[in-house]
C-alpha cells in the first residue's frame, strides 16, 4: 500500500514547477506550456511572487539563485544580493545614536538586487522577453489577485505605523482606510504603472531580445526607477526604536550594481554532489553538516543519518549548533573567509569529535586553518527570544509560539521569503529564493508601488568580522538555494523559505529524500525540526541556548528521547515548520518530478 501523502508527487515529461503561491506556479508553467525554459519560467514565477506575496519579497529586495543544464551542468549562481550603500558606514550609524543596524526602514536598506538578478537571468538563460514573461504579474498588479489572509494580517499589524509615520504604505496597502479583506481582490497599480514602464524601454529599444533586456536593466539601475528610488531614500522616516532618520541608499548605488555569475560552493555527499552559494550566504553550513554526519557515521555512529531515531536527530542538531558556529565566525562577503579549510574533511571530523552523547548549550566555533575564532561582541551578549521570537517562525506559517506577531507594530519583522524551483523538459533546473523588500520593511514608495529591503540588519557594526558592515559589501543572507547533481548531471532543486532554518530544514528533506529513499512528497511531508542555539539573523540578533523547535508528528518518544539527552524541546505542532519547494530529474529516463510543502496551504506544485 503506498504511503500517504499529504498530495501526489507530481510526474511528468513537459515541465515541471514548485513555489510557494500557486498562482506563481502556474505563471511559471504557462512560460513552459509557451515552450519557455526554466529560466523564463523561474522569472515569471518571481514576478508574480512579488505581486502575491508582497509580505514576502519585493521588487526592491534580494535574490541568490542557482541554475545548471544538462548541455551545462556545471552549477552557477547568479547572485543578486545587493551591497551595502556607499553611505552606509559604522561612523554613519554612530553618529545617528546607533549602536546596531535596525531592523526596518531606510536605514537597513541594502542596495536593491532582486529584479536585477531576475532580468539578468532572463537575458543570460532565458528565450522570451520580459514582455512576455511579466504578463501575468502586471496583471495581477493592475487587475488584483486575491489577497492572503498572511498579507492582510502582516498590514493590520503595521497599520497604526503606516497611518502615522509611513503614510506612503497606507496610502498602498491599506483599502478604505483599513487592512484588505481576505480573499478579496488587491492591486498595486504603482507597481504596474512601472513594469509597463519597464515593459515600454524593452520596447523601444530595438535590436535583440538581450539588448531589449539591458535596456530594461538600465531604466532600472539609472533610469526612472533609480531616481526616483535616490529621491525617496533621503526623506527621514521613523525607524524601529523611535529615531526619525533618511537613508543613505542613493542612484549612484544602484548604478554601481550588477547581478553576477559566480562558481557554486560545491561538495560530495552520500553519492551526489550538493551546491550551495558563496560564504555570503549560509549555504556552506549545510555542506558542514551534511559533512559531519558523514564523518559521524564513519566513526561508528550508525544512526548519524537516520531521523527516525534520537541518535539520528541528536546528531543533526549538535552538528548544526556546531556549523551555525561556524557561519558566525566565520561567514561573510569577506576575501578572508577560509571556505577550504571549512570544508576539509579533516576540519568536519575534527568538528563531528565534538558531537557529544547530549546537547550542548555553548557556541563553539572552529579555528579552520589554525585561525582565531571571533564573534561579535553583541552575538554573544543577547540571549532569549527577547522582542521578536528568535526561532524564526515564518508569517505565512506559524512558528512555535503561535501568539508571536507576524510583524511587530515598529515594522520589524520574523524572517521568512518565498522560493521557486523549475524544471524544464530539455534539463535546465532553477533554484530560486527571493526575499526582502517585504511591505512592512520600509516605506513604499509611492511612485514605484514599492518597498527597499532591510537585509543590513544582518551585518555588525563592529568591524573586522566577516559579516561587518562595509560598503560595497553583501550583508550574509539567510537565503540558500539548492541544487542536486548526480554523476555531474543535474537532478534536483529544492529550497525553503524560513529565515536561519532554511538549510536546516533542507537537511532534513536531503536526508530523508536522499538518503532515507522517501519520494519528494513524503520528504517534504515528514515531520520537521530545528535548533536556535546560535545568534539569528534578523533582530535582534538572540541565541535560545538549547532548544530544539520540532512538530510533534515526530512522536512522543523521539521527543521525549532529545528531552533525555539535554535538549529544551519546544513542540511546534503537527504541522508548523518549513515551506520546502522541490523538482527533480531523472536523467536515465527524463522523466519530471515536482512536490510542494502543505504547511500554510499556499504552496503548490504544477507540472505536466
Amino acid at each position: 500500500m503506498p504511503t500517504f501523502t499529504t498530495r501526489p508527487t507530481l510526474t511528468g515529461t513537459h515541465g515541471m514547477v514548485s513555489s510557494t503561491h500557486w498562482l506563481a506556479s502556474q505563471a511559471a508553467m504557462r512560460m513552459l506550456e509557451l515552450d519557455g525554459n526554466a529560466a523564463d519560467g523561474a522569472v515569471a514565477a518571481g514576478l508574480v511572487l512579488q505581486v502575491v506575496e508582497p509580505h514576502l519579497n519585493g521588487p526592491g529586495g534580494d535574490l541568490p539563485l542557482i541554475v545548471a543544464s544538462a548541455d551545462d551542468p556545471v552549477p552557477r549562481v547568479l547572485c543578486g544580493q545587493g551591497p551595502a550603500p556607499a553611505g552606509a558606514t559604522p561612523d554613519h550609524f554612530a553618529a545617528a545614536g546607533l549602536d546596531r543596524v535596525p531592523g526596518a526602514g531606510p536605514l537597513a536598506t541594502a542596495v536593491p538586487g532582486a529584479t536585477e538578478a531576475w532580468l539578468v537571468l532572463l537575458r543570460d538563460r532565458g528565450t522570451m522577453t520580459l514582455a512576455q514573461v511579466a504578463a501575468p504579474a502586471l496583471h495581477y498588479a493592475r487587475s488584483g489577485h486575491p489577497v492572503l489572509e498572511r498579507v492582510a494580517t502582516t498590514i493590520a499589524s503595521v497599520q497604526e505605523l503606516f497611518e502615522q509615520e509611513w503614510t506612503t504604505s497606507a496610502d498602498t496597502w491599506l483599502v478604505d482606510g483599513a487592512p484588505p479583506v481576505p480573499g478579496s481582490l488587491l492591486a498595486n497599480p504603482a507597481w504596474a504603472d512601472t513594469l509597463e514602464r519597464l515593459v515600454a524601454e524593452e520596447r523601444a529599444a530595438g535590436g535583440t531580445r538581450e539588448q531589449g533586456i539591458d535596456a530594461v536593466r538600465r531604466a532600472w539601475s539609472q533610469g526612472f526607477v533609480a531616481q526616483a528610488v535616490d529621491e525617496f531614500a533621503r526623506r527621514p522616516f521613523r525607524h524601529p526604536g523611535g529615531p526619525v532618520l533618511p537613508g543613505v541608499l542613493t542612484g549612484a548605488d544602484m548604478a554601481a550594481f550588477e547581478a553576477t555569475w559566480e562558481d557554486a560552493v560545491t561538495a560530495d555527499w552520500q553519492g551526489h554532489t550538493i551546491a550551495k552559494t558563496g560564504p555570503w550566504g549560509q549555504g556552506p553550513a549545510l555542506l558542514q553538516v551534511l559533512g559531519m554526519l558523514d564523518q559521524l557515521a564513519a566513526s561508528g555512529t550508525a544512526d548519524a543519518t537516520d531521523l527516525d531515531t534520537v541518535d539520528g536527530l541528536h546528531a543533526l542538531v549538535e552538528t548544526w549548533k556546531l556549523a551555525m558556529a561556524d557561519r558566525e565566525a566565520w561567514l561573510g562577503d569577506s576575501a578572508e573567509v577560509p571556505r577550504d579549510d571549512l570544508l576539509s574533511s579533516t576540519y568536519l571530523a575534527d568538528r563531528a569529535a565534538l558531537v557529544g552523547t547530549t546537547a550542548d548549550r555553548t557556541l563553539r566555533p572552529g579555528s579552520p586553518g589554525g585561525r582565531t575564532p571571533r564573534i561579535a561582541a553583541q552575538a554573544l551578549a543577547v540571549e532569549g527570544a527577547g522582542a521578536t521570537d528568535a526561532t524564526g517562525g515564518e508569517p505565512t506559517v506559524p512558528g512555535a509560539r503561535s501568539t508571536d506577531p507576524v510583524v511587530r507594530s515598529d515594522g520589524t519583522a520574523r524572517g521568512d521569503t518565498c522560493h521557486v524551483d523549475v524544471v524544464d523538459r530539455w534539463g535546465m533546473l532553477v533554484s530560486a529564493t527571493p526575499s526582502g523588500g517585504w511591505l512592512q520593511s520600509s516605506p513604499t514608495i509611492p511612485s514605484l508601488g514599492f518597498a527597499l529591503g532591510s537585509r543590513l540588519q544582518m551585518t555588525w557594526l563592529e568591524q573586522g568580522l566577516p559579516s561587518s558592515l562595509v560598503p560595497g559589501r553583501r550583508p550574509r543572507t539567510t537565503l540558500t538555494p539548492t541544487l542536486v547533481l548526480r554523476d555531474g548531471i543535474p537532478v534536483l532543486a529544492c529550497g525553503s523559505p524560513g529565515g536561519d532554518q532554511q538549510d536546516q530544514w533542507q537537511s532534513v528533506f536531503l536526508l530523508r529524500h536522499l538518503v532515507g529513499g522517501l519520494s519528494l512528497q513524503e520528504a517534504i511531508d515528514a515531520p520537521q525540526l530545528h535548533t536556535t542555539s546560535f545568534p539569528g539573523s534578523f533582530t535582534p540578533r538572540a541565541t535560545e541556548p538549547g532548544v530544539v523547535v520540532a512538530e510533534s508528528r515526530l512522536g512522543p518518544d523521539l521527543l521525549a528521547g532529545l528531552r533525555s539527552r539535554g535538549h529544551e524541546v519546544v513542540d511546534a505542532g503537527p504541522w508548523s515548520l518549513g515551506r520546502l519547494c522541490a523538482v527533480a530529474r531523472d536523467p536515465r529516463t527524463g522523466v519530471l518530478s515536482a512536490a510542494a510543502n502543505p504547511r500554510g496551504m499556499q504552496g503548490y506544485a504544477v507540472g505536466r
